[in-house]
């Protein structure tokens, strides 16, 4: 087949525009293009007035060759990539007759469900060990939070099957570096699991929390199918090392399990986890992450500021933003995971601590927008003894983030609600008293209160003074952003892993052989999607280290 790239098209335009386009391009007639199917369409909305949609499709036609000839040296008008997935080997049938021991998966979010699920596919049979309950069960104990005030530390957003992807606007882009067509694969994977095959061309994909539920629960059907086995409520507690080689772990009920092959495929809240991977020597290093508030808005204000007389048009949904500023004092100040239509959540996973995110669902249609506006750290700035030096300990930015959550639940007054403020009264420097026109979402509620009250502020004082520089900066750029009615809920701080647990090019931990760090818990990804690749990568290298060398050519799968 041949792709053509960039081809613009008005928003409304007709059905039959797209092909009558293909064909103006090509300077072709129209019994010449046998069939085409969009890979890709985004949208232009620079200029209000004028939304535009962008298409990238794939063709076949009667005589490729001869056109592929006629536009040599044409960037946009190129043989269409294979994107196929092919695994890196498959066991044969005796594989397990010889007694290995089976390669072992911590955690089942988005990264450990790819790396199983790939595993799987391969014969390999993988363990799966994930410290929270299966998604539905999980699902009710978060709503408990949510709703009653009752956290369950062990099953809640940031713990359980599906990971903290689970509770999130599903968002399915990245711009991880992709000359394998890994994110394709994990897009088929979950179109085969139940997500609208939408999200195999739309520019930013996204599922949502409902859709979500259903489709790890198929995934892990899938997995069990091939082979592999899911294990809920099994904490690792401890891991066995000999000569520098991963031989096993112990789980909190007192098992050992043998394990030669184990992908620590962690969320970024795994603290304890963390802690017990340091008592163990093994590698860690502190890296850069972000905190912030939550800040909601109308939907509709952002939908008229990004689109003007277009907005509420079924092709564009609810819009989003990406703001960025650099602060007079150093910091960068910018939106992250922002959920068009959604709603705030408590995200926390350690009682008397109050942690927000955002979620979305499908449809988008929540009356507010939210995303984080947080202010970037580095270990420096987190280091839990300021006059010490040499290298700052992989533990302190979780002592850091654990700082704020505690002032966060005290400022909130307790039972998990969240403090807030109106943009308004922050930029002023003054309490909130009462909300205006903007109502927040968090449940079990919010407190509002000084979110920069002297002497016991909801964050450093140099975040607050970015994040009160930034919020006039970037009404320039949406007109109504620093509205005085919009709400800032606190705190967010698990942006991110604060530490990585470093590998090497073979995916393998430095020091720790067999064991492999991967993940948005490892520092290696950041998202569903990235996380995914993360997982199908990390599969790979276990399937290179365990499989006979005759089964380790490349197997063509699809």
């Amino acid at each position: 087949m041949l792709r053509i790239t960039e081809l613009r098209l008005p928003l409304d335009h007709a059905d039959d525009a797209l092909r009558t386009a293909i064909l103006a391009r090509l300077g072709l007639p129209d019994a010449a293009l046998s069939a085409f199917t969009v890979f890709k369409r985004s949208y232009d909305a620079r200029k209000r007035s004028a939304i535009v949609l962008t298409y990238t499709v794939d063709c076949t036609l009667a005589d490729e060759a001869a056109v592929l000839a006629r536009f040599a040296g044409d960037p946009q008008v190129r043989p269409s990539p294979d994107t196929r997935y092919r695994f890196v080997g498959h066991a044969p049938a005796d594989f397990h007759a010889v007694g290995r021991p089976r390669p072992v998966v911590v955690g089942f979010g988005p990264c450990g469900i790819f790396a199983a699920l790939v595993l799987a596919q391969m014969g390999l049979r993988p363990i799966v060990l994930e410290r929270g309950k299966a998604v539905r069960e999980r699902t009710q104990d978060t709503w408990g939070l949510w709703r009653r005030g009752v956290l369950d530390p062990e099953s809640n957003v940031q713990f359980g099957e599906g990971g903290a992807g689970t509770f999130s606007d599903g968002k399915l882009w990245s711009q991880i570096s992709d000359p394998r067509h890994l994110t394709r694969k994990v897009l088929t994977e979950f179109v085969k699991a139940g997500a609208p095959e939408e999200i195999l061309y739309v520019a930013k994909p996204h599922i949502g929390t409902f859709r979500l539920v259903g489709m790890v629960e198929k995934m892990r059907a899938e997995i069990e199918l091939l082979g592999g086995e899911v294990r809920f409520q099994q904490r690792v507690t401890d891991l066995l090392v000999e000569d520098g080689q991963v031989r096993g772990l112990t789980l909190a009920s007192g098992e050992t399990l043998r394990a030669d092959h184990v992908v620590l495929a962690l969320g970024h809240s795994a603290r304890d986890t963390f802690e017990m991977l340091q008592r163990r020597g093994v590698f860690l290093e502190p890296k850069p992450f972000s905190i912030g508030f939550r800040i909601e808005h109308p939907q509709s204000l952002i939908d008229k500021a990004r689109f003007g007389a277009h907005a509420g048009h079924p092709l564009l949904g609810a819009a989003d933003y990406k703001l960025v500023h650099h602060a007079g004092n150093g910091r960068s100040v910018y939106s992250f995971c922002m959920c068009p239509g959604g709603t705030v959540v408590a995200a926390t996973s350690e009682v008397d601590r109050v942690v927000t995110n955002g979620m979305s669902q499908y449809s988008r249609n929540e009356r507010n927008a939210n995303a984080g506006i947080v202010v970037g750290i580095s270990p420096q700035d987190y280091r839990r003894d300021p006059g010490a030096s040499g290298p700052v300990d992989p533990l302190d930015g979780m002592a850091f983030q654990r700082v704020w959550e505690s002032r966060a639940f005290e400022l909130g007054g307790g039972g998990y609600r969240a403090p807030g403020q109106l943009v308004g009264d922050f930029l002023k420097g003054r309490p909130s008293r009462a909300l205006g026109s903007v109502e927040p979402s968090y449940t079990p509620g919010v407190h509002l209160t000084n979110l920069d009250e002297p002497g016991c502020g909801s964050l450093p004082d140099y975040a607050l003074a970015a994040i009160r520089e930034a919020l006039p900066a970037f009404e320039r750029q949406i007109k109504g952003f620093s509205m005085a009615d919009a709400v800032l809920t606190g705190v967010e701080t698990r942006t991110s892993s604060p530490l990585r647990i470093t590998r090497g090019k073979d995916f393998q931990s430095l020091n720790v052989a067999g064991l492999y760090p991967a993940g948005e818990g490892a520092g290696y990804a950041g998202g569903i999607m990235s996380a995914g690749v993360d997982g199908i990568e990390v599969a790979e290298a276990v399937a290179r280290r365990i499989l006979p060398v005759e089964a380790s050519g490349p197997t063509l799968t699809g």
